[in-house]
């Protein structure tokens, strides 16, 4: 039979345990989570879930404060902030990761590499995957997760349905030599031009096109401003959650321990919604009617892959030649 005293030992014990779970702090802990994108778009509400189960599983030890559509800092300043540890955490696209210097990202950027999402499922979840994540660690990062977006369509304000449409249209891009390739391939000029900036860019016509997964374009706004798509899913938008890597070793263990559940989770979440998201988008700009959407045939889907594949070639040497062979391998892609 328990004693009184050996109920209240055990029920010590017990607080002791749960205590010694989580540690308790004086103040919170804040991770600042910086994006370019909208709130509504799969990035913006798999930066919101995060927050939630962060939140949720460290009993408020930490306070995850998001910051959306470039509201701290623009797609070209936010990983400088991160290095410096004015912001924890952020969601850059994985083109982002070229001119700080790790190429192998760009890997992500070549045009009709990937044939949907059971393709980027062999890369992201795989080995590679895992090994361009490590590879940020010199940079100062660590590398979490990938999310992602959804496979990329051409807009402009006119037809862009065979490549030589594209001949001499200005086309906004991210920071990326294998997206201006891409563009350079077509016959098009590329601008390097901050996302935040895009849409006033299209509207007193800076630039003429641009491409971007629907969610994007939809919300922001860029279908009011182009009066031509090509659903051409040539190329993958996707991001790397990423953190402060002193920041991040600096964590007690059992609070970074319930970060990494919160942030697995975060993105099962994340990802599980980006193709619905996206459908929903695409939906909702063919309902509005200011941009025709045009389905490409077989014929003129063949023609863009005789045009783009070169530049799987041509960028070879930066990304790496060896990586580029073991993604065709892991994706079954013949070399010849």
């Amino acid at each position: 039979m328990l004693t009184r005293r050996s109920v209240a030992r055990l029920a010590g014990a017990a607080l002791i345990a749960l205590s010694t779970a989580l540690p308790a702090f004086a103040e919170p802990i804040i991770i600042k989570f910086s994006h370019v994108a909208a709130p509504d778009t799969p990035k913006g509400k798999g930066a919101v879930k995060f927050k939630e189960l962060a939140e949720a599983y460290t009993n408020g030890a930490v306070v995850v404060e998001v910051y959306p559509n470039s509201q701290l800092y623009k797609d070209k300043e936010e990983l400088e902030a991160l290095q410096l540890g004015a912001v924890q955490m952020l969601a850059p696209s994985l083109a982002k990761f070229g001119p700080l210097g790790v190429q192998e990202f760009e890997v992500f950027d070549l045009p009709f590499l990937m044939n949907g999402y059971d393709d980027l499922r062999k890369i992201t979840e795989g080995d590679i995957g895992k090994a361009l994540l490590a590879k940020l660690d010199d940079k100062g990062i660590k590398g979490l997760a990938y999310w992602d977006n959804a496979f990329k369509i051409m807009s402009a304000n006119t037809p862009v349905i065979v490549p030589d449409d594209f001949l001499g249209l200005k086309m906004r891009i991210q920071s990326s030599k294998i997206l201006e390739a891409q563009m350079q391939a077509l016959g098009a000029v590329p601008q390097v031009m901050a996302f935040s900036e895009v849409y006033q860019a299209l509207q007193t016509g800076v630039v003429d096109g641009t491409e971007n997964p629907p969610s994007n374009m939809y919300t922001q706004k860029m279908h009011e401003v182009q009066k031509h798509a090509t659903l051409s899913n040539h190329g993958y938008l996707g991001y790397a959650v990423i953190v402060n890597k002193a920041f991040w070793d600096g964590l007690d263990p059992t609070v970074r321990e319930q970060l990494e559940k919160a942030m697995a989770e975060a993105t099962v979440y994340a990802n599980s919604i980006a193709s619905e998201e996206n459908t929903k988008a695409l939906d909702a700009m063919k309902a509005a009617g200011t941009t025709e959407f045009h389905e490409m045939t077989d014929e003129e889907r063949a023609q863009w892959v005789e045009v783009l594949r070169p530049v799987h070639e041509q960028m070879a040497d930066r990304v790496g030649a060896d990586l580029i062979a073991q993604v065709y391998e892991a994706l079954g892609i013949a070399t010849n």
